[in-house]
């Protein structure tokens, strides 16, 4: 299982050389910067791009809080702890990292702007959002695969998400941040329906993943939302309140959840459920599933 650790990295890496070799740069846009919601309110420049971060900081406070208050979540893994930990600390960041850069919108301010998502790894602004998906992608790794691999790739993935920050600050190239962003985005929702998860309520993910890729729409239709409205609100306003709606629902799954005594995923559940409704909701017996057996675990 090592060497195959080591072959799928290497694999990747070789994918990524030769992906870089192949594709032009990708400069950052000036015209990125030129936001349609200009307007300045109590003193604050682009004021509704600004204040519309705060929901980031108040749900990351939250989730942070009670991943430690009593065991809230019912963390089961320390590896989940931690990774956990990292997203929500990531989401708080992108209200503060976003916020100062639609202050005065540069590619200086950007880069703060972008830096916590490498932490979370899928939210839109620079080092902030990269946090949040990385820290993600490790989670899936510990609770459906191995706890002892996700905590392993912890690490690497977030320092992968904050170079790709510091290759485009100094190179000016998108392609690693791209990458970074592009790969959770299809990872991640087929990580939700292919693989059996430890916990109840999965589609939680589906619909954090919906209001992500909605989030997407309204920020590349930043000005035609803001004619639309007859200039109440922008696109990216919208965008960042759709983005915010990402950790509430993974945040109300955590509340929700329960460990699963029989893991099964969402992919067979859906089969099951259309082989059922083929069979105009009779019970079928001659379908066949494999369960994975786990033990149930007293909540503290």
């Amino acid at each position: 299982m090592q060497k195959r650790t080591i072959y799928a990295w290497a694999v990747a890496l070789i994918c990524f050389v030769v992906l870089m070799i192949v594709t032009p740069a990708i400069p950052q846009s000036q015209e990125y910067h030129d936001f349609a919601d200009q307007r300045r309110f109590l003193g604050i420049p682009n004021m509704l791009n600004v204040v519309s971060n705060f929901p980031f900081l108040v749900v990351g406070l939250i989730g942070l809080v009670l991943c430690y208050h009593g065991n809230y979540f019912k963390l089961s893994l320390q590896g989940e702890l931690c990774g956990w930990t990292c997203f929500f600390v990531g989401v708080g960041a992108v209200a503060l990292g976003s916020a100062y850069y639609h202050l005065d919108p540069n590619d200086a301010t950007l880069v703060w702007d972008r830096l916590p998502v490498s932490l979370t790894i899928f939210f839109r602004n620079g080092i902030v959002m990269t946090v949040a998906f990385t820290s993600i992608i490790a989670i899936f790794i510990i609770e459906r695969v191995d706890e002892r691999k996700g905590m392993f790739s912890l690490v690497p993935l977030i320092l992968v998400g904050i170079i790709s920050i510091a290759y485009w600050s100094f190179f000016d190239d998108l392609r690693p941040y791209a990458l970074v962003q592009f790969v959770p985005c299809i990872a991640i929702p087929l990580m939700a329906i292919l693989l059996p998860p430890m916990y109840t309520h999965s589609t939680y993910w589906l619909w954090a993943a919906a209001f992500y890729l909605l989030a997407k729409v309204e920020e590349a239709a930043d000005k035609p939302i803001y004619s639309w409205t007859h200039q109440i609100v922008s696109g990216h306003t919208l965008k960042h309140l759709c983005a915010a709606m990402v950790p509430v629902f993974l945040t109300l799954m955590l509340a929700k959840r329960s460990i699963e005594t029989e893991r099964i995923s969402l992919l067979s559940m859906w089969r099951i459920s259309w082989t059922k409704y083929k069979e105009n909701g009779t019970k079928v017996e001659t379908y066949s599933c494999t369960y994975t057996s786990v033990p149930a675990q007293e909540q503290a």
